[in-house]
């Protein structure tokens, strides 16, 4: 069976696998070069977020779940704490642990980055209805769910040094 177009068909060569991959590298491009002059790299876009979302989860619980070694996520959180973008505070019910918030420095970055990631995806789905883009979000979340995938965490974060 051929994975390209057949002449005159109005479907993009390749198959499934293939366009998501294309259309997620691209993604991934998009957003890292949108979110540059933030100096924020996706990962820790991605950490900021998590710390919005839930304030206060310790090293390891974050590691867990960004599915990182917690060795190298110290490291990663240590360059977060030095811009002043998160701060660690003694853990209140195991004082072995260190919780992680947000500054105020990266709350208003998370500002900044909130509006980068509107503009990337407006520009992402530009060619998309407003019906469709929420029937793609659907059929990808499924896809994601299936798949086994953590919601909200891209699987690069395994690979983050």
């Amino acid at each position: 069976m051929s994975m390209n177009a057949e002449p005159g068909s109005h479907r993009p060569p390749g198959g499934v696998g293939f366009l998501l991959a294309q259309v997620g590298a691209h993604a991934a491009a998009h957003f890292a070069a949108g979110i540059a002059p933030l100096d924020l790299t996706p990962p820790q876009a991605g950490l900021l977020r998590m710390l919005i979302v839930q304030p206060g989860r310790s090293q390891r619980e974050l590691a867990d779940a960004l599915g990182m070694p917690p060795s190298r996520f110290v490291k990663f959180a240590d360059t977060l704490e030095q811009r002043g973008l998160i701060e660690r505070r003694p853990n209140p019910d195991d004082r072995r642990l260190h919780a992680l918030y947000l500054t105020e420095s990266g709350t208003a970055l998370l500002s900044r980055l909130a509006v980068a990631a509107r503009e990337n995806e407006e520009a992402l789905c530009r060619s998309l209805t407003p019906d469709e883009r929420a029937q793609l979000a659907s059929l990808l979340g499924r896809l994601a769910t299936d798949q086994g995938l953590t919601a909200g965490v891209h699987p690069g974060y395994k690979t983050v040094r």
